[in-house]
């Protein structure tokens, strides 16, 4: 569920084992369930849900845990009201991070947060404090072993999309974030989606060379990312390459 960092984000969600797997279905879940109750149980008049459900199918989430969850959200059989929150703060060397959450508890969930961040040399930081560094956008991965960088190019910016960077076999298309349902379901028809979710994209990079600093800033990745109440975690830290 890490957010936005380029091609070493998307090599380190390939790496997911099934313990990992099973908290990523438990957070998507969550959002299912926030959808619904905000919006209803039909996804063709619910944008959000639709979200949620394509979301939730990037990441090979069953079916039948998908209309579970639907069904129990509408039927408000969980009692749990998730609230979102968003918290800001800095890694090692300054590295800008957002931490999405939905909790039913915002004081542990607050504490939990500043936890990760003051055990692995960042600080927490006030509301706006580094969201100003990133831009929100839809964010469409693709990959197909079959690639044409032209056509890919052709086909996203007909569907709408603003930009797109190819490497490969793997596409990255960025959009407005009020467009990118939109967007993920033309590409859809033609192209295999690994992901699409709107995400908060960093404006540049930031590299970090030392070697504790990157340990440090791995851990407090894990860390705020094996919280069952954090959702989505973005930064503009350039990952190293682990290919």
């Amino acid at each position: 569920m890490s957010g936005h960092s380029k091609w070493s984000t998307i090599k380190r969600k390939k790496g997911a084992n099934d313990a990992q797997r099973a908290k990523i279905f438990t957070k998507i879940a969550r959002e299912i369930i926030v959808a619904v109750k905000a919006g209803g149980p039909d996804p063709d008049n619910n944008s959000s849900l639709k979200d949620a459900i394509a979301k939730a199918r990037s990441n090979n989430m069953p079916n039948d845990n998908i209309n579970r969850t639907i069904k129990k959200a509408a039927g408000d059989n969980d009692t749990a009201n998730y609230e979102s929150i968003t918290y800001e703060g800095y890694g090692p060397a300054g590295v800008a991070v957002i931490v999405n959450a939905l909790t039913d508890n915002r004081n542990r969930t607050a504490a939990d947060v500043r936890h990760a961040f003051d055990k692995n040399g960042g600080n927490m930081g006030q509301t706006g404090c580094v969201s100003f560094m990133f831009d929100r956008k839809g964010v469409i991965v693709i990959e197909d072993e079959d690639l044409d960088e032209e056509t890919v190019t052709m086909d996203a910016l007909e569907a709408g999309a603003e930009d797109l960077e190819v490497d490969g076999e793997i596409a990255e298309i960025t959009t407005d974030p009020n467009e990118m349902g939109a967007v993920r379901d033309a590409l859809a028809e033609k192209y295999t989606i690994s992901s699409a979710e709107v995400s908060m994209v960093p404006q540049t990079m930031t590299q970090l060379t030392d070697e504790g600093q990157i340990a440090s800033m791995t851990k407090l990745l894990d860390m705020l990312e094996d919280n069952d109440d954090v959702q989505d975690v973005y930064h503009n830290w350039e990952m190293p390459d682990e290919e």
